[in-house]
């Protein structure tokens, strides 16, 4: 059994460890048995944590999307060591028996960031193991029956949308993509 985790991050720079991660945000996004997909009955079952900056480089530009303050971080953000530590933990919880998988959209981002942090300050490193993860954008263009240059999240169909705003805050952006991810999950695909 597969258990999903939506997840999205917030960074201050392009790369892990020259730059840091700011905030991020997972939310259960589903159940798969390799025959039957179970969506959530609400998006509600959530993880988000800030973070104190582990370096002092960043990117302007980076916190003017994002809108966090990383001096406000600086001060007063959680430990990457306490925060991985418990994010493992909660995900290891609602997981239970099962594998749990990160999913994103895309996925190359917030994986690279979430993966480094894991095997980096978690305890017990990182609950997704080496490769457990799932790209929505891939499924979608597999799906539609598209180029992946083609399957940017604006190019969605209306059915697959989902009815919360992008952001730029890790939990609203995490729970928009666990109800995309569902619908996606859900949604027989173009034939052919």
């Amino acid at each position: 059994m597969d258990v999903y985790f939506s997840a999205d991050v917030e960074t201050d720079g392009p790369i892990p460890g020259p730059y840091s991660l700011l905030s991020f945000a997972l939310v259960y996004a589903g159940r798969f048995d390799g025959t039957d997909f179970e969506r959530p009955s609400s998006y509600d079952k959530t993880f988000y944590r800030e973070l104190r900056p582990i370096s002092h480089q960043f990117e302007v530009e980076a916190l003017r999307v994002n809108g966090l303050d990383r001096e406000r971080l600086c001060r007063e953000g959680e430990t990457p060591e306490s925060a991985m530590t418990a994010a493992a933990n909660w995900i290891r919880s609602v997981a239970g028996p099962a594998q749990p998988v990160l999913v994103a959209y895309p996925l190359s981002f917030d994986w690279a960031w979430l993966y480094w942090y894991f095997v980096r300050f978690a305890e017990q490193g990182s609950p997704f193991d080496h490769s457990r993860c799932f790209d929505i954008k891939t499924a979608y263009a597999v799906k539609a029956r598209m180029p992946i240059a083609a399957a940017g999240r604006s190019q969605l169909l209306p059915m697959l949308r989902s009815d919360k705003a992008h952001t730029h805050h890790a939990l609203d952006d995490a729970r928009e993509q666990a109800e995309i991810f569902a619908n996606v999950m859900q949604w027989e695909g173009r034939g052919g």
